[in-house]
């Protein structure tokens, strides 16, 4: 069988998506019911990373490995 065809109970992980920001939000999109997440801000941490903050009031950006992972900001005081 082609492995163009995807079963849609096959799960998609945040760290499977593809290293783009549109790809991001198509993924975030679907998680969130359809309901559409976009970028609010993009800025540049202290360690260099390109940190994206979405809609649905998680930040995300790359591991080294070009991973998309969740960002736990700091609150300032």
């Amino acid at each position: 069988m082609s492995q163009a065809f995807v079963r849609e109970n096959d799960d998609l992980w945040l760290h499977d998506v593809a290293p783009t920001v549109n790809a991001l939000i198509v993924f975030l999109t679907q998680e969130n019911g359809g309901i559409r997440v976009n970028e609010i801000k993009t800025f540049t941490d202290p360690s260099g990373k390109e940190v994206h903050t979405m809609s649905n009031g998680l930040s995300y950006a790359k591991d080294d490995r070009g991973r998309w992972e969740v960002v736990v900001e700091n609150p300032t005081p």
